[in-house]
């Protein structure tokens, strides 16, 4: 009995045998299609996903409104922090100003809101370009409130503060309209 040998081990070639293929894939769970309709080809782009189903289908203009918008807030927010005198007769006309620290302390927060302008033009993750253009829609709506409220307790209007106010409501409708148009969802291709 000490002398018989086991017969040798035959190696098996799964490449070649399907059955041993398709039991395999089937453990693993690739090969056939997942809850959205995908077929995976691998447990690796499986795990990792695929990435053309991440990337954000950019309405037209997108990059060149966002450009805009940064540039507009860190324009401001530099002439309300060196310039606060011009910025204030800039939008009430002939007004006097009473104190610079106010409009110093807005050049400040729209310097703050510029930073985010610029960082959100480098992205490309849906929710981040999402979230800096209602907070550009909500920041213009608030200070159009504020200029029409400032307009109604001192009573001066001119042509400026009209066009301003046209300007703002104009910055409103395009970035809530760029909001809507980064939310949709994709159709399936």
């Amino acid at each position: 009995m000490a002398g018989k040998q086991p017969p040798p081990l035959m190696k098996k070639h799964s490449q070649t045998d399907l059955v041993s293929r398709l039991k395999t894939r089937k453990i693993l769970g690739v090969g056939g299609e997942d809850d959205d309709g995908e077929v995976h080809r691998s447990k690796i782009s499986q795990v990792l996903g695929n990435e053309i189903k991440f990337a954000v289908r950019e309405p037209l203009g997108l990059r060149v409104w966002q450009f805009l918008s940064a540039m507009l807030f860190s324009s401001v927010a530099i002439m309300a922090l060196a310039l606060p005198d011009q910025l204030y007769d800039a939008v009430f006309d002939g007004a006097e100003v009473t104190s610079k620290t106010p409009i110093r302390l807005y050049g400040g927060a729209l310097l703050s809101i510029s930073l985010i302008m610029w960082n959100a033009l480098y992205t490309a993750e849906k929710v981040i370009i999402r979230w800096t253009l209602l907070t550009e829609a909500c920041y213009f709506g608030v200070q159009s409130l504020v200029v029409t409220a400032t307009l109604a307790e001192t009573g001066l209007m001119s042509l400026g503060t009209v066009l301003l106010l046209a300007s703002r409501l104009l910055f409103v409708i395009v970035s809530i309209y760029y909001y809507y148009q980064v939310g949709r969802k994709p159709k399936k291709v």
